[in-house]
């Protein structure tokens, strides 16, 4: 039987890159059954809500989605609806790859992955102005919520990354010597967890500005790193832009009871309609479904193909030096295949 998954193009060049990557798949082989539906300003336009419905009771029965960007409407009481996404479906591990491609870039053979704590931290929104006199927002306070339940998952969910992965390390990035009660009890829970992997897998702990800089400096010594969902997101884009940039950048949300699996750079409006966006990204987030649901060598195969198209450098889009098309890069993937 097909595996079935919940398809949501998104907006802006999100159709684009997502009808191009399901030809990959389907030339690939891959036995899919895709539920197409909406959200963002498509849902909008559709049915009058950014997250239709329809679309959430898609991802309930399916329990796996591939996602292209999104475009938060202004005023629909969303912060994010990639943010509401995770929450509506507990997707606490925000999980980015982010290894070498290109030729010729300033580092070679970085093979690094981010876990990313998905649900709290600051982006909890829990947020409030403070009056003081005749100026009700002399002040704003925004309120970071870590859990040692959430802590323990994140950090749990890293250790066993990296075993069945056969990674080496889990670096545990942390603000613990400032905020010492909230970074505090994360890193006192990763030592914890770390405790159990002990003599598998080696632990790191790295103070987030510190781990920036060697980010930069030293990137070949990291491994797997975990850290906090604020610190996640900005560490993210970083090593993205380490092999390339987002348009290389891949990313899943992993459940319990769900996955949902994205391109993670933006709806790029200056480009949509005109035929050109890499679809890439959405293109190895679905390499990681095909991962997930057991399909391994396949995933292998696309990898293969999307890499040696990007890295011979005939057949590219033009933020990889390129002039092709979309569909002709899409068609050098397939014929690579």
């Amino acid at each position: 039987m097909p595996t079935p998954v919940t398809l949501i193009p998104g907006d802006g060049i999100g159709p684009s890159i997502s009808d191009a990557t399901v030809r990959i798949l389907d030339a690939a082989g891959a036995d899919i059954a895709w539920d197409r539906q909406v959200a963002g300003m498509a849902g909008v336009a559709r049915f009058g809500d950014p997250i239709p419905d329809a679309t959430l009771d898609s991802i309930k029965r399916t329990k796996l989605a591939l996602k292209g960007p999104l475009e938060t409407p202004v005023g629909e009481g969303y912060r994010s609806i990639n943010v509401a996404l995770r929450k509506t479906f507990d997707l606490y591990a925000n999980v980015r790859p982010a290894h070498t491609i290109l030729p010729n870039g300033r580092y070679k053979d970085l093979d690094l992955v981010l876990v990313r704590e998905n649900t709290e931290g600051l982006y909890v929104g829990i947020e409030h102005y403070i009056r003081v006199g005749d100026d009700p927002k002399a002040a704003a306070e925004s309120i970071a919520v870590v859990t040692r339940a959430g802590s323990e998952r994140i950090i749990r969910y890293a250790f066993e990354y990296a075993v069945k992965h056969n990674r080496k390390k889990v670096t545990i990035v942390h603000k613990a010597n400032i905020l010492k009660f909230s970074q505090g009890l994360f890193l006192d829970t990763g030592r914890m967890v770390a405790r159990e992997y002990a003599g598998r897998i080696a632990l790191e702990e790295r103070i987030v500005d510190a781990m920036a800089m060697n980010l930069v400096l030293h990137p070949e010594r990291f491994d797997v790193i975990v850290t906090t969902n604020l610190f996640g997101d900005i560490l993210s884009d970083q090593i993205s832009g380490l092999v390339g940039g987002l348009g290389l950048a891949p990313g899943a949300n992993i459940g319990i009871n769900g996955a949902i699996f994205e391109a993670v750079h933006g709806t790029a409006p200056d480009i949509a309609g005109k035929g050109v966006a890499n679809p890439s990204a959405l293109v190895l987030a679905a390499c990681m479904l095909l991962d997930h649901i057991g399909d391994d060598a396949r995933a292998t195969r696309v990898r293969t193909a999307l890499e040696s198209t990007i890295r011979e450098g005939r057949t590219i889009t033009g933020d990889l030096g390129g002039n092709a098309t979309t569909d002709q890069f899409t068609d050098a993937v397939i014929a690579r295949l």
